[in-house]
């Protein structure tokens, strides 16, 4: 099945690093026209150029952008689609990928300025810059809009409950927008499990190998597990898909853990 998003421009936030560095690079290898990733530091956005320029090749140069905008701010949402719009013509795809954890913990003892912050960015953040696609170009012009939920969002876990709950809001967000942007936007979610990045290094670190027996498949996932997900969601392949939430997990969700 050819899965291209040729001529498309596409938003990533969160796009510096691991899953959001990964479906960027998906993205230019699937034929975006513009791929813009965000981050809150401009030496990240440096690094990520760098580091996406090596693995995809060279020639992405003119069709990779990086921006440094906030994710939980609405004020560099609209900026930057509105920038996107001007220089590149369209704003196709946004994929809200950016994500924290700073409050680790039980519920019942969890700080509550560090949960303000996780669902700051996990929960409000996306709707902000949901509706800066929505009003800058996906209401007259349609689009897709991706976010980027957890396993945790499915079914509770220890220690990072703050985290899955703000994942669980994600989740019903993605349907409820998905209702309310029909039918010239899709809207859709991925759920991975624990994908080795530096977000989740502390869920795997100290002891990969019980980790990944958590997953049936046996093994961690990887950025680019997730990346094909989104670039299918992405693309007119999927153009019948809306207000689902798909899980890349290794059978957590599906199967139970791997035990």
């Amino acid at each position: 099945m050819d899965v291209t998003l040729e001529g498309k421009v596409a938003i990533i936030t969160g796009g510096s690093r691991g899953i959001g560095q990964g479906i960027a690079e998906e993205f230019l290898r699937s034929g975006a026209r513009a791929v813009v990733v965000t981050t809150r530091r401009q030496e990240n956005a440096d690094a990520a150029c760098e580091a996406i320029k090596q693995s995809v090749g060279a020639d992405t140069a003119a069709r990779l952008q990086a921006v440094v905008a906030r994710a939980d701010s609405a004020d560099d949402a609209h900026t930057t689609v509105a920038a996107v719009v001007a220089e590149h013509g369209s704003c196709d795809i946004l994929v809200n990928n950016a994500g924290t954890n700073p409050a680790p913990g039980h519920m019942g003892e969890v700080e509550l300025a560090a949960v303000d912050k996780t669902w700051a960015v996990n929960q409000r953040g996306p709707l902000a810059w949901a509706q800066a696609a929505w009003q800058g170009w996906m209401k007259e012009h349609g689009g897709v809009i991706i976010n980027t939920a957890s396993v945790g969002g499915l079914m509770p876990g220890p220690y990072i409950g703050a985290y899955n709950v703000s994942k669980a809001a994600l989740i019903h967000l993605t349907r409820q927008m998905a209702l309310d942007m029909a039918p010239t936007v899709r809207v859709n979610a991925v759920a991975p499990a624990v994908v080795k990045t530096r977000l989740s290094e502390m869920l795997w670190s100290t002891n990969e190998q019980a980790a990944i027996d958590q997953h049936p498949l046996k093994r961690l996932g990887t950025p680019g597990d997730v990346a094909n997900a989104v670039t299918f969601l992405a693309s007119d392949r999927a153009s019948w898909i809306t207000g689902i939430t798909m899980p890349i997990d290794g059978g957590v969700s599906g199967c139970g853990g791997g035990g």
